[in-house]
């Protein structure tokens, strides 16, 4: 595509002030980079993913106001981690992590290993412990 027809739609990306590189063929016939705020595909399927990670959000938070599962779940959706992200990221073991999902096991957890879920969430230990409303 001519460097003049790099798309420039309306997107989240335009909303949040960012814009992607693209590559263009410029005047002269060589390659050359543009900025663009977006265009019609990738906005679509932009919002598709933002608005499914709010949906997984919004089910790990109401699963641990029901009990059913601790409040890791609800912050790893909410940075949007997934398991194996989340365990490199605090150096324990896939299978710990997702042990710890479970309200039991999480409640006995000891300081150490709450403050490097809370490191990673950039958050404190109190606020690890509770979802606010």
């Amino acid at each position: 595509m001519k460097k003049k027809e790099v798309p420039q739609d309306k997107s989240n990306l335009e909303k949040a002030n960012i814009k992607d590189m693209v590559y263009a063929v410029g005047e002269n016939g060589e390659y050359t980079t543009e900025l663009s705020t977006g265009w019609e595909p990738k906005s679509i399927a932009l919002d598709n993913a933002i608005r499914e990670i709010e949906e997984r959000t919004e089910a790990a938070k109401a699963r641990f106001l029901r009990n059913e599962s601790s409040p890791i779940e609800y912050y790893m959706e909410l940075h949007k981690m997934d398991i194996p992200i989340l365990a490199s990221y605090v150096g324990l073991w896939q299978w710990r992590v997702k042990r710890h999902l479970k309200p039991v096991v999480f409640k006995k957890l000891k300081s150490k290993t709450l403050q490097k879920y809370a490191d990673v969430f950039e958050i404190s230990i109190e606020q690890l412990k509770r979802i606010d409303e």
